[in-house]
């Protein structure tokens, strides 16, 4: 039972950080990661750098997969 939450939770974070690329990638936009604003943590600046860089890679890699399958077509 733990281990099936703790999966949850993990995939969720991972959608979450996917979604955080794809905003980045259409809008520009990203989360501000100012001193005042975060923390004074070095640590914890790499850890959500670590975390949204997961998330890109999660995008190409997907975009990668999409792109080379026949059930999705590029329309621009």
């Amino acid at each position: 039972m733990v281990l099936g939450r703790l999966t949850h939770y993990a995939f969720d974070a991972v959608l979450i950080s996917a979604f955080l690329a794809g905003v980045k990638r259409s809008t520009g936009l990203t989360p501000s990661l100012r001193t005042e604003t975060v923390t004074d943590s070095k640590e914890v600046k790499k850890w959500v750098d670590n975390y949204l860089g997961m998330g890109e890679w999660i995008m190409d890699q997907s975009v990668a997969i999409m792109g080379a399958s026949s059930w999705f077509e590029r329309k621009r």
